[in-house]
């Protein structure tokens, strides 16, 4: 398969996953699979580092958010506002965002390669690994993987969505399904939470430790990562069972209701805010409605408050309350939109050139990465694509993307595309 264009290697005569298979002996390379060194386990496991990762489906415009070039071609009707990050305007639909710029950093010359969403969801969230000949996982699972639970006990990865819920085992890929996400519609907790009243706690206890032991007995005879996921998803729930407080909407004020907004995405990222405070891991919050194939600027001009209204207010809760510098925030989308305008009035897809926003642990506050040209037509410098944002995040997070690969039953794999290469600039 050959490497992504847009990604720059580190070496060309021989590959990292090469030169690690044949020094492993010598280097101690960490392999992050059944097999994961105990030195590496213990301080992964230290990690109190968590993501929130605000997944805009469809495709944000990046000239109606991050990089609107008003009175051009191509601009809009909106007007561009100065914000507190000196240099940094953004567009006038998101005043609140431009209140809390000066903890963000904006990357502006994303360029990927898929132009639709099937393709553009999946890799995008997966990271476009080099080696295509397995199921890479989502980054959520990834983080859930190689960081783990942390003390709280919760769901390392859960997923906070408008629609149904469940438990989206696909996200993980060859890690296997434990790994997936614990998905919340509406940001409901799942059915039957509640233990029945007609069961005491003791015969519980009794019940669950049968199921253990079956589970056990089943195990030896099947394929482990399917018991294995069968059993974490009853801790999930035990864990859950606990904190029934979290999905309690009256214990909510109504100061943090009329910041966040009473809409769908305000309710959704109030709840994750909890749930980042609670000591979840990973925390996915999904926007729909963004594929403004048809009248964009009045879509844009519907969607764009609310993201604004609710991003800023956690943007400001999580630096008030001292968790940004533990929580990476990451809010983005597979791709931009295009600078034509068609004969709806809408914008189609557009990976070519297109914005995303990072803050929080790990990241510098008010760095402007990358530049597009004065139509907003294509990226004016070095693109970056997602294989670079994988390996940034992960140094973030204090994960060594060199040094850390995944064990993927025997055969090892890199954790981000090996192709490309952490964005130091971006980096606190």
């Amino acid at each position: 398969m050959a490497s992504n264009p847009l990604c720059k290697p580190w070496e060309h005569a021989i590959s990292r996953r090469q030169w690690l298979g044949a020094s492993a002996a010598a280097t101690g390379a960490l392999v992050v699979g059944d097999l994961i060194s105990p030195a590496m386990a213990a301080k992964l496991a230290a990690n109190d580092k968590q993501v929130l990762f605000i997944w805009i489906d469809g495709g944000m415009s990046q000239y109606e958010s991050w990089d609107p070039k008003p009175g051009t071609q191509f601009g809009g009707p909106y007007r561009q506002i100065a914000t507190s990050l000196p240099g940094l305007n953004i567009s006038e639909l998101m005043p609140r965002t431009a209140q809390v710029a000066k903890h963000l950093s904006v990357v502006r010359s994303m360029c990927t390669q898929d132009n639709s969403h099937s393709a553009g969801v999946p890799r995008i969230q997966r990271g476009d690994p080099k080696n295509r000949g397995v199921t890479y996982p989502f980054f959520g699972s990834a983080v859930a993987k190689l960081l783990g639970p942390g003390p709280s006990g919760l769901p390392p990865y859960v997923s906070i969505k408008p629609g149904s819920g469940g438990f989206f085992y696909q996200d993980a890929g060859f890690l296997g399904p434990k790994y997936g996400a614990l998905a919340f519609g509406d940001g409901q907790p799942p059915e039957n939470l509640l233990r029945p009243a007609a069961i005491s706690e003791e015969d519980d206890l009794a019940r669950n430790s049968l199921r253990a032991t079956l589970n056990k007995r089943y195990a030896g005879k099947h394929r482990q990562d399917n018991a294995d996921a069968h059993a974490a998803v009853f801790d999930m729930a035990a864990a859950l069972m606990k904190r029934q407080d979290l999905f309690n909407a009256a214990r909510l004020s109504s100061q943090d209701v009329l910041r966040y907004g009473s809409h769908e995405f305000g309710r959704h990222m109030l709840l994750a805010r909890n749930m980042l405070e609670a000591g979840v891991r990973f925390v996915k919050v999904t926007s729909y409605g963004w594929d403004t194939h048809g009248d964009n600027f009045l879509g844009h001009q519907s969607l764009m408050p609310r993201f604004d209204q609710a991003y800023a207010a956690i943007i400001e809760d999580l630096h008030q309350r001292g968790l940004l510098d533990r929580v990476l925030v990451i809010a983005m989308s597979e791709f931009g939109r295009t600078p034509r305008i068609n004969g709806h009035v809408g914008r189609d897809h557009w990976p070519e050139a297109w914005s995303l926003a990072l803050a929080g642990c790990g990241i510098k506050r008010g760095a402007i990465i990358g530049k597009t040209n004065d139509l907003g037509t294509f990226v004016d410098g070095e693109p970056l694509d997602i294989g670079h944002m994988f390996h940034t995040w992960f140094a973030a997070l204090g994960i060594d993307s060199k040094s850390v690969e995944y064990d993927n039953h025997g055969q090892p794999l890199p954790i981000a595309h090996d192709g490309c290469h952490v964005v130091t600039d971006l980096l606190a």
